[in-house]
């Protein structure tokens, strides 16, 4: 091999090094559903739902929402803002902003926005040609126990 092969072998090693640490997802929260209602108009619905566990990724680009017991099904959102989130203060007065990030999602004609902290995810769902508005609020819980599979990145259930 000549010592131009031998260079480009390298490039071509390290463009693929790079890319492959850039689609490592991590572990970054788990969150515990905690209302889920529709907004059409003025009329707010509740939606009936059990409690689902969501578990969240990261490669510092794009954020992956799992439900806990299907890790191979996920929504994918492309961060657009980390320089944090506003909230209201408990006993109203000022926003505050705190550590958070945004993102969006835009699939199938529906478009949803995340907002995610260490505290809470809100997942607001838009649907294409609907006048209805989906609100998903979870809170942050315990962590899930898992193991890695074979690729070393995405959970498995013990």
């Amino acid at each position: 091999m000549g010592r131009g092969q031998i260079t480009r072998a390298i490039c071509i090693a390290v463009s693929l090094a790079a890319a492959a640490s850039a689609a490592e997802f991590r572990h970054v929260g788990d969150f515990l559903l905690q209302s889920h209602f529709k907004l059409t108009g003025d009329k707010v619905t509740p939606i009936p739902m059990k409690p689902i566990a969501f578990r969240v990724y990261t490669d510092g680009v794009l954020i992956k929402i799992a439900a806990q017991d299907d890790d191979e099904s996920h929504t994918t959102f492309e961060i657009y803002r980390s320089d944090g989130i506003g909230r209201q203060r408990s006993g109203g007065g000022a926003l505050e902003v705190i550590p958070g990030l945004q993102a969006t999602s835009h699939t199938g004609g529906v478009l949803r926005h995340l907002r995610l902290s260490s505290e809470s995810m809100t997942i607001t769902t838009f649907p294409g040609v609907s006048d209805q508005t989906i609100v998903s609020h979870a809170i942050a819980a315990e962590p899930i126990p898992t193991k890695t599979n074979s690729h070393g990145s995405l959970p498995i259930k013990p």
